[in-house]
C-alpha cells in the first residue's frame, strides 16, 4: 500500500466523502450476555461467528456532513495516491477532558490496510498537542471491524448503551487514556 496523507478536511472534500461506501460486511457479532446473581450483575461479551455474511448500514445520517462539517472538534480525511480514501470525526468533550470518534470511515477496497490506523494516531497526536488526555471510540456493537481496529490500538472496553443509535443498536464504547 502506498504511503497515506492525513490532513484536516476542506470543502471540496464533502462531494467525495459523501459518495463512499459507509455500510460495512461482518463475519462475527458481539453478544452480551448479563447475569444478575445475589448483589452483582455480571455482564459477559462474547464473540459470535454468523452464519452467513451480515450487512451493516452506517448509523449515522451521512448527509448530513454537508451541513455539519465545521462543527467538530477535529474533522480528518486520508489520501492515499492522491485520492480520498477515508475520514474521522472527532466531537469535543471537554466537560471531561476528552474527545470522541463519531465517524470512522475507510474506503472498502482499502479497509484493513492502516487508513483507519492512521486516522486513529493522527487524531490522538492532536489531541495530546491540545493537552486532551482521553479518546473515546464509539462502535455499533455489530460492526466486528472496528472493534477490531480499537483492541489492536489497546483501546480498553469503558461500556455500552442500548438503542444508541437511531436504529436502535448498542453502541460499546472503548477508551484509550492517553500519556
Amino acid at each position: 500500500m502506498a504511503e497515506v496523507e492525513i490532513r484536516p478536511v476542506v470543502s471540496t472534500d464533502i462531494p467525495a466523502l459523501l459518495q463512499f461506501d459507509h455500510s460495512s460486511e461482518t463475519n462475527f457479532v458481539w453478544q452480551l450476555e448479563s447475569s444478575a446473581p445475589g448483589d452483582s450483575y455480571d455482564l459477559h461479551l462474547k464473540r459470535i461467528r454468523l452464519p452467513r455474511t451480515l450487512r451493516l448500514n452506517y448509523p449515522h445520517p451521512v448527509e448530513s456532513l454537508k451541513d455539519t462539517w465545521k462543527q467538530h472538534l477535529l474533522f480528518l480525511t486520508a489520501r492515499c495516491e492522491g485520492n480520498l480514501v477515508g475520514y474521522l470525526v472527532l466531537e469535543d468533550r471537554s466537560e471531561r477532558n476528552s474527545a470522541v470518534v463519531k465517524d470512522l470511515v475507510v474506503s472498502p477496497a482499502l479497509r484493513r490496510q492502516g487508513v483507519g490506523t492512521a486516522l486513529v494516531l493522527a487524531a490522538q497526536d492532536w489531541l495530546k498537542r491540545t493537552g486532551v488526555s482521553k479518546l473515546v471510540i464509539e462502535v455499533p456493537a455489530k460492526n466486528h471491524g472496528m472493534i477490531q481496529l480499537a483492541r489492536k490500538l489497546q483501546f480498553v472496553f469503558s461500556g455500552f448503551s442500548d438503542n444508541y443509535y437511531a436504529n436502535r443498536d448498542i453502541a460499546f464504547f472503548f477508551v484509550n487514556m492517553m500519556r
